[in-house]
């Protein structure tokens, strides 16, 4: 039947109707209408595990990878869901519960990915399991290049006061300090509760635990990028799987002063308890999303892990300034297609892990189930 012959508001009229009799054989049901509403609608997808990755080159497959490529390739991500209030679509393997996501670099486009994927009315994140896995500067003093970190602690490296080298007092180390005090690593700041996060630590060794024997690859390619740093031992040895804490700016910072700020400012921030190993940009958007979102009933921040791959140092090597070494290198990491692979294969052992035994971890956390 059509109605397009009849006046405009005889049209009205007639789908008014139709809506009421709509309703009215709802309530006839015998049930609230809110609940036969509720029977109609999709059955939210409940997910297993999120993966988080920050970038990509090209296209998700078949070229050189990104961040999210060997994740989209090997864990079957095949079910493409279109995501417009945010960077990229998302892909999921509905079989596994697997759902990965691409944020894009920074920590506004992290936070709101996060945050736009957690009130997705398609999905149930309630006992999904967050993991990132992405590539980070490292500290030469503690970690090799392709090394993969868990981290515990997140700090923040943008909240702050600053004031130009050539215009900070003699006596100040630094011209950048925390908001709300009166100079470098002041002891009397409160901070604003977004400097520094902890995340889960029973959680974080358990990645760990399960993880720490994976085999990691090295290639020429990035023997010859360590070999340069002969002053810094830790350095030189062959990518392994370690914890350490994280750095989050949004400036991609390099050099030996910057360095020494950032263990001091990861120190300060952490009382001590924090070691910096890793820097990147994102991670302390994603986390405060998800505290968000765990607050809203819509996640639990205790599943949220983090695990930060070395593809670069944040210092040259000896006799080398610097902006050198910056410049010379710009993007061209010497340990990211390692970095990469061993985010993988790192981070996929605790990915699987949780998939396969799922009925045990789906309602209490794996050092919980055991």
């Amino acid at each position: 039947m059509t109605i397009d012959f009849l006046p405009l508001p005889t049209v009205r009229y007639f789908r008014l109707m139709v809506a009421l009799w709509f309703v009215i054989a709802l309530a006839a049901c015998g049930q609230p209408i809110s609940q036969n509403l509720d029977a109609v609608a999709p059955k939210p997808i409940e997910v297993k595990v999120v993966i988080i990755t920050m970038f990509e080159f090209g296209e998700d497959t078949g070229d050189a990878p990104g961040e999210f490529q060997h994740w989209r390739e090997r864990q079957g991500l095949t079910k493409r869901f279109a995501f417009p209030q945010s960077h990229h679509p998302i892909f999921m393997n509905e079989k596994t519960g697997v759902l990965g996501m691409v944020t894009g670099m920074g920590t506004s486009r992290s936070a709101s990915a996060v945050m736009a994927l957690g009130l997705d009315p398609r999905f149930d994140f309630t006992k999904a399991y967050w993991l990132v896995a992405g590539i980070s500067g490292g500290d030469p003093h503690d970690v090799s290049l392709g090394s993969a970190v868990w981290a515990e602690y997140l700090v923040d490296g943008d909240f702050g006061h600053e004031i130009d080298s050539r215009e900070i007092p003699e006596d100040w180390s630094t011209g950048y300090f925390p908001l709300f005090s009166k100079g470098p690593y002041d002891p009397k700041n409160a901070g604003t509760g977004s400097e520094v996060f902890q995340l889960n630590p029973k959680l974080a060794d358990w990645a760990y635990s399960i993880s720490k024997d994976v085999k990691l690859t090295e290639t020429e390619e990035m023997i010859a990028s360590r070999s340069k740093y002969q002053s810094y031992p830790n350095a030189l040895l062959s990518p392994s799987v370690m914890k350490g804490d994280h750095l989050a700016s949004m400036t991609f910072w390099h050099g030996n002063l910057l360095n020494d700020w950032a263990n001091k400012w990861v120190n300060y921030w952490t009382k001590g308890e924090g070691e910096f190993v890793t820097s990147a940009m994102e991670d302390t958007g994603s986390f405060q999303s998800l505290s968000y979102l765990d607050k809203a009933g819509k996640a639990d921040i205790n599943r949220f892990m983090v695990l930060r791959t070395v593809s670069n140092y944040t210092v040259p090597p000896k006799g080398i300034s610097a902006a050198e070494n910056l410049i010379a290198d710009g993007e061209d990491f010497g340990g990211m297609n390692v970095a990469l692979e061993s985010a993988y294969r790192v981070g996929s052992k605790v990915v699987d892990t949780i998939v396969t035994n799922w009925p045990r971890y789906r309602d209490k956390l794996p050092y919980e189930a055991e």
